[in-house]
């Protein structure tokens, strides 16, 4: 398990895709009457939406969900109502309902902007970016109206966040589209980094951050992009210095402190084990947190207090071949052979191009004298790694194990050009085993 794996899922986590909002209290009286939809025919009538609507304002949401209940029993394709309706129960965490009535206002009247971008909003907030992104492209598409050029470029914006993910080339069009209705955020120029490094373009991700902190110094989240750019490049020293600098202002940034960990970590400074165990202790459900923890831990030689973690993890996480590589690694240090070798074995299963998987089994069979696993494991390693003197010898000792005298004198000959000194007691194993089979070094 290598720690940039770890570091990189951690900036997955807290990059914020899809991180939208609540609307704004007063967008719910942004909504004109559409040229199509029908006029409301009384006074009382209108008196009753107004009352509504007044509460919304006083986030009264159960005084406005009644009269809204009552108007819709009586005009079920009032799409200003049926808005107003969703609006509430978004507001009260009725995510379903509030779809429910946005997906009817929608329906009612396709032209209205806020119904596909508070609809669109709200499924990126559960997790369904291509549902959200066909109605907040529908927003787009729309005129704004009386919600004006502010809310279509909220629309852009959020578009932006949803496409970042798989297509950064079409999510930095939304947000140019964006910027042609409003001034540049701080946000816009944090997500114009992300986009630009999820394009590979470092240099401009690192330029965006940079002009971000030259506005605002104490940005955490520039902070972390430009620390992220910074440990890509292997930059640690710089990245360091940037990040107790920042932490030194916001001590509790929990992103920043990450960063530092696995920075400590990539510089082999002793500091990271104890800023992990206190990260780990202050957010125990964290999991990328307790991933890397194992990862030091394991490094540092604990391999059962790391496996412990690992052990924890997998529970939730059964198939995650990443972690049952760690696992069994742990299991090659403790030792137990047996464990290990069904840990790499179902690793590898799951995921056939990881080379660790394949050394870890390599060692595990050959431990467990399993020599025709032991060769499968190191054919496959072959495909992604070149071999080393330990590869070498493990090709030897399983040929040596089956009898094919010929090719362990190759491999034995193999590994003690490698090795040149570097595994004397395996040197030697292999010298006295080329001496009873005739191939004299």
């Amino acid at each position: 398990m290598h720690r940039s794996v770890f570091y990189l899922l951690w900036m997955g986590s807290v990059a914020g895709i899809c991180q939208v909002s609540l609307p704004q209290a007063q967008s719910a009286l942004n909504v004109p009457a559409a040229a199509d939809e029908p006029a409301v025919a009384s006074a009382e009538i209108s008196a009753q939406l107004a009352e509504a609507e007044a509460a919304i304002v006083k986030s009264d949401w159960k005084t406005a969900e009644a009269k809204l209940a009552a108007w819709l029993a009586a005009h079920p394709s009032d799409a200003r109502a049926l808005f107003d309706a969703g609006y509430v129960a978004d507001a009260e965490n009725r995510l379903e309902d509030a779809a429910g009535f946005y997906r009817r206002a929608v329906e009612v009247n396709p032209k209205s902007f806020e119904a596909h971008v508070e609809l669109g909003l709200l499924l990126a907030r559960q997790g369904r970016p291509e549902d959200a992104r066909l109605e907040l492209a529908a927003a787009t598409a729309l005129d704004a109206g009386a919600a004006g050029a502010e809310a279509k470029a909220r629309a852009w914006r959020a578009l932006a966040q949803i496409d970042g993910k798989d297509d950064p080339g079409a999510a930095s069009t939304d947000l140019i589209e964006a910027l042609k209705l409003s001034p540049e955020t701080n946000a816009d120029t944090v997500l114009a980094g992300s986009l630009a490094e999820r394009a590979g373009q470092l240099d401009a991700a690192d330029a965006a951050y940079r002009r971000l902190l030259a506005k605002d110094a104490n940005s955490a989240q520039a902070n972390a992009g430009l620390a992220h750019i910074l440990i890509v490049r292997k930059k640690y020293p710089e990245a360091e210095t940037l990040l107790r600098t920042a932490l030194d202002k916001t001590p509790d940034e929990l992103v920043l402190n990450v960063q530092l960990a696995a920075v400590l970590d990539a510089e082999d400074k002793a500091e990271a084990l104890p800023l992990l165990r206190k990260l780990h202790v202050s957010h125990p459900d964290n999991a990328t947190i307790t991933r890397m923890l194992a990862v030091v831990l394991a490094e540092a030689g604990d391999a059962d207090a790391s496996d412990k973690l690992c052990v924890m993890l997998l529970a939730a996480n059964p198939e995650d071949a990443e972690l049952l590589i760690a696992h069994g690694q742990n299991l090659l240090r403790q030792p137990n052979f047996p464990e290990a070798f069904k840990a790499f074995d179902k690793a590898t299963q799951l995921d056939e191009s990881n080379a660790d998987g394949w050394s870890g089994l390599a060692l595990a069979a050959s431990k467990t004298n399993q020599p025709m696993f032991t060769l499968h494991a190191l054919t496959m390693r072959s495909r992604y790694l070149p071999e080393l003197p330990s590869t070498y010898y493990l090709w030897a000792t399983a040929y040596d194990a089956l009898h094919d005298y010929a090719r362990a004198i190759t491999y034995y000959h193999h590994f003690l050009d490698a090795s040149s000194g570097k595994m004397p007691n395996q040197e030697l194993q292999a010298k006295q085993r080329l001496m009873v089979l005739g191939g004299k070094r």
